[in-house]
Order: C-alpha cells, then structure tokens, then sequence
C-alpha cells in the first residue's frame, strides 16, 4: 500500500495555497503528504479535456507535482459521475454541478457527464494512472425504502439502465487500462454490496468495474466494514481513510432525522476522532495484496480542515504496513522432501 495521499476536493478555494495546481502541491508536500487525488470539474486544477488530448500538457501536471514532491494518485469524476444518472426529482439541485447552459437540459447534461467520464479515462492513461474515482448515480434512490411498496420489475429496470449507461464507459476505461472505482455511497445507487453485486451482474462482471473503499460510509450504514473487504477486497482498487461515528439516540437513528452533521447521529469526523477500526483496515488491505494509496478524504463536522489535514498525514503513514516477505518462524525450518515427510507420518513401510 502506498501513502499517506489527500483528496482535494475538499480543499480548494480562490485563496493560496488552495487555489492553483501548483500551490496546493506544495501545501500538500508540507503536511507530509507524498500524493494528491485531484477532483476534474472546472479547469482550477486540470483542464480535463486538454488532459485527453494533450501528452504535452499531462507531462507537465506531472513536472509541476514532480516539483512540489508529489505524485498524482488518481482524478476524480465524482460530480460529474453523479450526473450519467440522475432521477427527475434530483434535476434542479444535481444542475449545479453541470455547465450552465446545460442546465434546466437533462438530456444534454447526461450526455455531457458520459463524455466527461470518457475524457478522464484518456486523461488518467495519459498521465500513467491506474485507477479512477467516480459515483455512480442514481436512478432509484427515491425508492430505496420499501413504502409505498416498489412496483415488481422496478430495480430490475433500474438496474439495467444504469448498465445501459455504464456499459459504454467501463469500455473506455477498458482500453485505457484504467479501473473505474465506484465509491460506495449513500445517495448512490451504489450504495452497499448488494447494490454493487446488482450493478456488476448487469454489466456482466466487466473487469473495470471496481470499488473505491469508504469505510465512513459504510459504518453510518451500520454495515460489517470488516467483512466488506473480505468479501470484495478482489475489485477494491482505491481507498479513502475517512473517519465516522454512530450514536443512536432515542430521537434518531440512521436516517438521521433531517438533523446538520452535528447533530445527527452519525456523523464524520477527523481521522482517529471516530470509531473505525483503521488497524484492521490497513492490516486486512495489506493481507489482501492492495496495491493502491490510502487517501485522507476530509470531511469532519467538528474539526477545522488544516487541523485535519495535518494530522491526516501522519495518522495514515503510523497505520502503513510493510508486508513481511517471510514467516516470522523460518528461522525454525528444516530441511524436507517427500521420503523424510513420509517417515515423519509414519508411511515408509506402506
């Protein structure tokens, strides 16, 4: 495993060190961090497009990185991935994220955030990327509580769509040698296992289709973080370390009771400020062979984000691990071959 990284898409603003490429590398550099994940929408960090086409140009993000001492972990499409499916009473609040003269234009604005997608796979080949994070969307979202109940066939259909529109993306990341990594979300359609499962069977288990792993997201679901992993750890391929608690109380529980972040029983905090059992985490990861960084993803109700980001970075590089390369007990090994191991079970004279 590689790290610590940072997202940053919590991070910028029109004011230094956050507000170009070039300086929020170095702020980035300064609190000990040895990459950056870097959000795509609007042109502040990357021009996306530009990226697509232009070896030139990715070849001098890299130097401009290479210089502040960092590395690009990935890109990310989450806005825009949000946009490839968007259920009709969500269009005016997603419109924000698209382009204005696309808005109030559901049609384009879909076709827009496909192509954007398309352009990131190309950006992230170019600049020798592995990995992309992105949403899914949704589709069913609206009818994720069974009430009224859900007309048969619905998340059938749902489903199918939401591979219809995927199909032809996950192929482009195909070709570009890029896994595409679903964070795994509320709001989402791809929200837990099962709906990944679902969303995997109907794009027929295309090798691209990965999961960004989150475990904030999956403890406010009161899910087996652990156990996720273990199930699924072949097609997680990039993580966030972010941090979250659950406190039931007798006003509310996981929906969360139309309460802010601060009041609302679950809620996301600074790493180590929560309740996830990060050493399990980064020794289940290393067990599993993960390859990829471990990205601080900002986002606490309570604690202010340099504060945050500061301890982020050692927190993450105290819970790296060197995978071992041998047994710890090799030094007791002895010599062994087929004869001496059927005399040691007692089989020689068989």
């Amino acid at each position: 495993m590689q790290g610590p990284g940072i997202f940053l898409a919590q991070f910028m603003s029109d004011q230094a060190p956050f507000d170009t490429l070039a300086n929020i590398a170095q702020w980035a550099a300064s609190q000990g961090y040895r990459a950056i994940q870097i959000p795509t929408l609007g042109t502040q960090c990357i021009d996306l497009e530009r990226a697509a086409e232009s070896q030139v140009y990715c070849d001098e993000l890299i130097a401009i990185c290479a210089d502040a001492g960092v590395v690009i972990s990935e890109l990310s499409t989450h806005l825009q991935g949000q946009l490839v499916a968007v259920h009709p009473a969500f269009d005016d609040v997603f419109d924000s994220f698209a382009p204005q003269h696309l808005r109030g234009n559901p049609r384009d604005r879909t076709e827009w955030a496909v192509s954007q997608l398309k352009l990131a796979a190309q950006a992230s080949q170019r600049l020798g990327l592995k990995a992309h994070a992105t949403f899914s969307g949704s589709l069913l979202w609206p009818f994720l509580y069974p009430w009224p109940q859900r007309p048969a066939g619905l998340v059938d259909q749902g489903f199918a769509e939401l591979a219809r529109r995927w199909l032809p993306i996950l192929d482009c990341y195909e070709e570009a040698g890029v896994d595409l990594c679903y964070e795994i979300h509320p709001g989402e359609d791809l929200h837990d296992g099962a709906s990944f499962e679902r969303f995997l069977q109907a794009v027929n288990y295309h090798p691209r289709a990965a999961i960004l792993y989150d475990p904030s997201h999956l403890l406010l679901q009161q899910m087996d973080y652990l156990g996720f992993i273990d199930r699924y750890h072949d097609r997680i391929r990039m993580f966030h370390v972010k941090d979250a608690e659950f406190r039931p109380n007798a006003r509310s529980g996981v929906y969360g009771g139309y309460q802010g972040w601060t009041d609302r029983p679950g809620r996301f905090r600074s790493l180590g400020d929560g309740q996830v059992d990060f050493k399990s985490i980064f020794s289940k990861l290393t067990q599993y062979d993960y390859e990829g960084w471990a990205i601080l993803e900002w986002e606490c109700c309570l604690k202010d984000s340099a504060q945050g980001a500061l301890e982020g970075a050692a927190f993450i590089q105290h819970h790296l691990i060197n995978k071992s390369r041998k047994a710890f007990d090799d030094f007791a090994s002895v010599t062994s071959d087929e004869h001496f191991n059927r005399l040691l079970l007692g089989l020689l004279g068989d």
